[in-house]
């Protein structure tokens, strides 16, 4: 970005400054106006002194500006003194604004949004361009980065409001390029409602949609599932007169390759080919006759969320204008020919449905081109390459890469790391090493996060921890900083090789990392680390933190917990796990009658088989019924082979003995009556149970005691 677009007039404050300024502020000042960016850090660096705010402003413009990694940690440095000393207002607005340009360009996307959080709440409105940027970032960012686009979108919105005059605040007030941006987090949120929100707001700002915002719309049909809106979406645009673009073409190629519909997408690319521009009509007639081959479900809006429906009829008015569909089809301004882009993306079709030979073909035909616009690049041999290692065809995809070298189309990082992925899947992570050498001596290519990640879990595959350890290390050691992925994949190899308390350092340090969030799967991670070596309660104390810290356990957690406890025979636990499961599933049934802010559970198989398992090996056949019961209602088959055999092996001569007490004979009348339910429900005969249905029902005179350990 400019710096120029962000300048902004020296306050009076600072002029003031600047004029009454010390000689050390004079001798700073002056380095920073003759671009001596380094020496200036350093005068800096080496006093106590705190510079006047124009001083400080300039040096963290400059440093921001130089766009490295020591000149943004130079800048982020004196952000933090001023923070601790509460003086963060001696800097404007204009370095702030390039100080979160430069962090979201380094992918400290976070950072960048606490930036311009902190000016918003101090009174300051980023420029468009600086907030654009940390919101476009945000958009696709995983985790929760949509909606922390969204929130700030609204932070900077919600100031503008209160302004008397809109025209104080020209250089901050959302363009298009903005509302796309919020758009996309929309999108990638699958949130509607959201989408038509922002989209009412495009006139309040003097915005109007573009051929990207409705791009953005088809996106957001894909995430939500309608395919049938795509048409009406590129019906709008051409009725709005909004300056037509290939990509538009080139998202509804997109759009029903991702829906797997790759009949549609062909004779989409197939007209194009032909240079028609009654587009609009080819995919009437390709709806029309899916509608007729059976294929109702996709345009079918019957079952659709009924607020869904109208908030689209209001993106699309054309949706409820049905004599749309007997009128003539809008035309194309013109014939659209398929590109490179085009071409690879139906490539991309044929790859995710495993028609590697329809790939390969596709890429010779591109070659055989006229137009150069149309031949292959390096993402199209990638998709080739993917392909074949899709279906572990190393050598073949090995050819390919030596061919792009061979014709000067060069691979890139992620063809490599394609093919690492593939080495590694095949256990064979010798070969992958010895790429790794190629990538960086031969093609001069330096891994990046992806390609460590990709090593150490290849490494966990062949069960070498000490090998993640060591790429994990040497990662750090080039500088490279870990993600998400990276710490739970290194906590998943110490996990899995019986090192829990390893697992639990790199968690920490994992928690302690500003970059990264912990979440649901590290703290599983977490828990199977113990629960596989059956330390059942340093796992209770896991999941106990997971709660306090607002992280609800999921079926994961308690099946790592369930599988713990096996392996530990304390069932008596899992009577008081299958206790909280159990209140979890019947917030299901509940739906929106309850308040609780703990999500409903949806019952896992694998869970509650474990659990079952446990309750009929220690005799706890009432907590078996209710466990086979929930299993059973919520369309679980349970393996009565198996809990029948556990029975005839473990329980066949319980209650037999005949120099039993009286008192004792009498306290185990409950216990006896659900041991004959159970029988009854396995199939087995028994002698005490009458009844037509297997649930058990308390007996006259014993209420509902529970199975004890």
């Amino acid at each position: 970005m400019n710096a120029v677009l962000l300048q902004s007039p020296l306050s009076p404050f600072q002029r003031a400054a600047t004029t009454n300024a010390e000689p050390r502020d004079q001798k700073l000042l002056s380095l920073l106006r003759d671009r001596k960016t380094e020496e200036a850090w350093h005068a800096y660096a080496n006093s106590t002194h705190l510079p006047n705010p124009t001083c400080l402003s300039r040096l963290v413009c400059q440093l921001s500006y130089q766009n490295t990694h020591s000149s943004l940690t130079r800048a982020q440095s004196i952000v933090t003194r001023l923070r601790s000393e509460r003086q963060l207002h001696r800097l404007d607005a204009n370095c702030l604004g390039l100080l979160a340009v430069a962090a979201t360009k380094a992918g400290h996307t976070l950072y960048a949004a606490s930036v311009l959080r902190s000016m918003i709440r101090s009174g300051y409105l980023p420029h468009v361009k600086a907030w654009t940027a940390v919101v476009a970032r945000l958009s696709s960012a995983p985790d929760d980065g949509p909606v922390e686009a969204l929130k700030l979108f609204r932070s900077v919105t919600r100031r503008l409001r209160k302004l008397p005059d809109k025209d104080m605040a020209a250089a901050s007030r959302p363009d298009t390029t903005a509302i796309n941006a919020v758009l996309n987090a929309c999108a990638n949120l699958g949130d509607a409602k959201a989408f038509l929100q922002v989209f009412d707001e495009m006139p309040q700002f003097d915005v109007a949609p573009d051929a990207l915002s409705y791009n953005t719309m088809m996106k957001l049909c894909c995430k939500i599932g309608r395919k049938d809106l795509l048409l009406f979406v590129l019906e709008r645009v051409l009725q709005l007169g909004i300056p037509f673009c290939v990509t538009t073409l080139q998202s509804l190629v997109s759009a029903y390759v991702e829906f797997g519909d790759l009949e549609t997408a062909e004779k989409l690319v197939q007209a194009m080919r032909e240079q028609r521009r009654d587009i609009c009509r080819v995919l009437r007639e390709c709806s029309n006759l899916e509608y007729l081959s059976g294929n109702e479900s996709d345009y079918d809006n019957s079952n659709n969320d009924e607020d869904e429906d109208c908030v689209f009829e209001k993106l699309l008015p054309n949706l409820v204008d049905q004599s749309g569909n007997e009128a003539e089809p809008p035309l194309l301004p013109k014939g659209y020919a398929p590109n490179t882009r085009t071409y690879t993306t139906l490539m991309k079709g044929y790859m995710n449905a495993g028609r590697v030979s329809d790939t390969v073909r596709m890429l010779e035909a591109m070659r055989r081109q006229d137009d150069k616009g149309s031949h292959p690049d390096h993402v199209s041999y990638t998709t080739v390459v993917s392909a074949l290692v899709k279906v572990g065809s190393m050598d073949r995809a090995r050819e390919v890469l030596a061919e792009m070298t061979r014709i000067g189309v060069p691979a890139n990082l992620i063809t490599y790391n394609i093919l690492l992925k593939g080495y590694c899947k095949q256990l064979q992570i010798i070969e992958a090493k010895e790429l790794l050498k190629e990538m960086v001596d031969d093609a001069g290519i330096q891994p990046d996060v992806v390609s460590y990640n990709i090593l150490i879990d290849g490494c966990i595959l062949v069960d070498d921890s000490a090998g993640a350890l060591s790429f994990f290390n040497e990662m750090r050691a080039r500088g490279i900083a870990p993600t998400k992925i990276s710490y739970t994949t290194l906590m998943k190899a110490f996990a899995y090789s019986g090192q829990p308390k390893l697992a639990h350092k790199v968690f920490n340090e994992m928690d302690s990392d500003p970059r990264v969030k912990v979440d649901l799967i590290a703290w599983n991670m977490l828990v199977e680390g113990y629960c596989r070596l059956g330390l059942v309660e340093e796992a209770k104390k896991v999941v106990q933190k997971m709660k306090e810290s607002g992280v609800h356990p999921d079926s994961s957690t308690y099946g790592s917990l369930a599988n713990g406890i096996a392996l530990a025979r304390k069932p008596g636990e899992a009577l008081l796990l299958w206790n909280e499961v159990k209140e979890r599933c019947e917030m299901r049934k509940e739906g929106e009658k309850s308040d609780s802010s703990v999500p409903p559970l949806k019952p896992d198989g694998g869970l509650l088989d474990t659990l079952a398992d446990i309750c009929v090996r220690a005799a706890f056949f009432r907590k078996a019924l209710e466990i086979v019961a929930c299993m059973e209602e919520n369309g679980i088959a349970p393996n009565k082979t198996k809990f029948t055999r556990i029975y005839v092996e473990m329980h066949s001569r319980m209650f037999t003995s005949k120099h039993a007490s009286r008192a004792r004979q009498d306290r185990r009348i409950e216990r006896k009556r659900a041991a004959e339910a159970f029988k009854f429900w396995l199939g087995l005969p028994n002698s005490y149970y009458d009844g037509s249905e297997w649930r058990l029902e308390p007996m006259e005179g014993y209420g509902t005691t529970s199975d004890s350990v």
